[in-house]
């Protein structure tokens, strides 16, 4: 208020200084019936100030704001009529009647291209018009003349107009604010770089210049919405002036509301930024002062949090208990897209799922054949079953088994492992993929994502063998059973542990076998062979049928087992309980049905070694741990 109040006593006391009046350049004609009056309208008092100062004192206000400031009469009205015209003919009529200069001029095109967008009226009617090509002449020649925050609106403008970049008018505007990115205000730059980043991209010019202006003024960015606005929209350009947001954000993060942060969290996904400080800070404050959240904020955070790999269990509690009221009023798009971003957060809420599950019972003809088909690999991945399993499963294979030739490979291939792992497989899906064609298609395609995909058939190929006994072929050739899980990049604590545990129990290396590759896809940790009397026996001597190449051919003597030590790590849980994932779930069930014995062990927090107690099983004497793996600290994974 002080700042305006001693811009306006600038204005009454120097306006005595009357600048030159604005005339029409010679060089464009008067259109023809047009008044002409007496004398020019003055300028603004003391314009010519804005000629060697072009910073202007009428930045950020309003075509009325600016008029009043003006004090000139005249201009006053003016500025009125272009303000409530309420069409495009008005405005040309109101540059028919009266003489404009260069900021008025400039105020008549910005409120054309508001109702071009606002009535959806087609533009080359408006360009094409002598009378805006008249009022683009009075711009160029005047261009100096034009206030800042006009002359940003004004580029705009004729950017949303479609004019032809290579037209001088355009690029003198261009030109024009690219000289005064100086002394442009950082509000005015950051409207600059928001509008530039979504119509213009990247390698706009103009637009790396704000950015660098951008990334030096920083310390000027003052209030939430600007902050939100220029991680969402201008971000993505400037890596370096991202790092600066985050760190204004960090700072403001308590005074964001619920949409702010929804906006935020989106921005950081969209760009893969996963910053953990801000990411906590945010999370933190929409628990802690934003009891209700809409649905669309619901949807998208989990969906961010998800597209990030970032665990705030309160957050995803709160999400999960928010959105199951809505579920039944939800779009197929906005269900399908909640229980993806769960199922990649490893987060199984019951009752959410069951919503999810029953309204995909009671809508499976709003479902597209994709939707559903991600619904069940979510369901897949946390190893859910829904409470009404028969009746579910029935509606999806009524609703599948018909347009398994219309589904891509790679998204055909996930469907059928997914209902191997919950059990669902029937004997249709299994021929599908396992055929000697489609085995062909994913052979040639030497993608990494294939090479899963691949891998994901020999999962397919043991569920046919080991858990289908009805189902007649056809198999995959032994060709392609060498592939397995990837070995991990390090040797994990548990498994070093593992290792040292078992040397006492073999005795020696030949009754035991480690990182076992097997043909059903599975990595065993380790393996070996008891007698009847629970005393290992050397390994090489026997048959083999889970190896691709056996070393021995000798049968298992009467009452000799096969044992199987399975290593389980934190990452194989779901982040709500001790149950592991559906992929090792179906796992375990494989190695089981495959003849072993199988122990699991699993670990406990890094604090501590493994401890083992007997396995509970008659006349074995083996090992496994004694402590779930739930009780290492949710930090330590995702959000930390």
């Amino acid at each position: 208020m002080a700042a305006r109040l001693v811009r306006r006593c600038c204005w009454r006391h120097l306006g005595a200084f009357a600048s030159p009046p604005s005339v029409v350049p010679a060089s464009l004609p008067a259109p023809a019936g047009k008044v002409t009056v007496a004398r020019a309208l003055p300028q603004a008092p003391f314009a010519w100030f804005h000629a060697s100062n072009p910073s202007g004192w009428g930045d950020g206000f309003s075509v009325k704001e600016q008029v009043e400031e003006s004090g000139n009469p005249e201009h006053k009205v003016i500025g009125e009529l272009i303000e409530t015209a309420t069409s495009p003919q008005e405005l040309f009529q109101l540059s028919e009647l009266h003489v404009l200069n260069s900021n008025q001029a400039s105020l008549v095109i910005t409120q054309l291209s508001r109702f071009a967008a606002e009535k959806k009226l087609p533009t080359e009617n408006i360009v094409q018009d002598g009378r805006f090509q008249q009022l683009l002449g009075i711009t160029d020649s005047q261009i100096s003349q034009v206030w800042n925050n006009t002359l940003v609106n004004l580029l705009k403008s004729l950017y949303s107009l479609g004019l032809d970049m290579k037209r001088k008018e355009m690029q003198s505007v261009e030109q024009e604010v690219l000289w005064r990115l100086r002394r442009l205000t950082f509000r005015q730059l950051a409207s600059l770089a928001e509008f530039l980043a979504v119509r213009q991209g990247k390698e706009n010019k103009l637009l790396n210049e704000v950015i660098k202006k951008l990334e030096l003024r920083w310390t000027e960015l003052e209030g939430t919405r600007t902050v939100v606005t220029l991680m969402s929209k201008v971000g993505h350009v400037s890596p370096a002036l991202m790092d600066r947001l985050e760190d204004k954000a960090l700072e403001l993060a308590e005074h964001f509301n619920p949409d702010d942060i929804r906006r935020i969290t989106l921005a950081l996904a969209y760009q893969n930024r996963r910053c953990v400080p801000l990411l906590r800070a945010l999370s933190y404050h929409l628990i802690q002062k934003h009891p209700e959240l809409s649905l669309n904020v619901l949807t998208d955070l989990i969906f961010a949090y998800g597209k990030l790999n970032f665990h705030q269990p309160q957050v995803f509690q709160k999400i999960a208990t928010d959105l199951q009221p809505h579920v039944a009023a939800m779009t197929p798009v906005e269900v399908t897209r909640c229980s993806r971003s769960f199922a990649l957060l490893k987060w199984l809420s019951l009752p959410l799922f069951e919503a999810i599950a029953q309204y995909t019972l009671d809508n499976p003809k709003q479902l597209s054949v994709a939707q559903l088909c991600n619904i069940i690999l979510s369901f897949a991945r946390l190893n859910f079953q829904p409470s009404g399993s028969e009746d579910f499963f029935n509606m999806v294979h009524e609703e599948l088994q018909s347009q398994l030739a219309t589904l891509e490979p790679h998204l055909l291939t996930e469907l059928v492992w997914s209902l191997c792992v919950l059990q669902q497989a029937k004997a249709p899906y299994l021929q599908r993929v396992l055929a000697p064609d489609f085995q062909a298609r994913l052979r040639a395609d030497q993608s990494l994502k294939a090479q899963t995909l691949r891998l994901k058939l020999v999962h397919i190929n043991a569920a046919a063998k080991l858990e289908s006994p009805g189902y007649q072929g056809p198999f995959l050739p032994a060709t392609m059973l060498s592939l397995t899980e990837p070995a991990g990049e390090r040797v994990t604590l548990l498994q070093s542990s593992l290792r040292e545990a078992l040397v006492g129990v073999l005795g020696n290396w030949d009754n035991g076998r480690f990182d076992v590759r097997t043909v059903y896809g599975w990595p065993i940790d380790a393996e070996m062979v008891v007698n009847s009397e629970n005393k290992p026996l050397p390994l090489k001597d026997f048959a083999a049928p889970h190896l691709l190449r056996s070393e021995g051919t000798k049968p298992l003597p009467p009452g000799a087992r096969r044992v199987a030590f399975l290593r389980w790590e934190f990452p194989n849980f779901s982040n709500r309980s001790k149950d592991l994932l559906g992929r090792y779930v179906m796992a375990r069930r494989h190695i089981q049905a495959a003849g072993f014995l199988v122990v699991d062990v699993r670990g406990l927090p890094a604090s501590s070694s493994p401890s083992f107690e007997p396995l509970p099983t008659p006349g074995l004497a083996t090992m496994i741990p004694s402590g779930p793996p739930a009780r290492w600290p949710q930090g330590n994974h995702g959000g930390g």
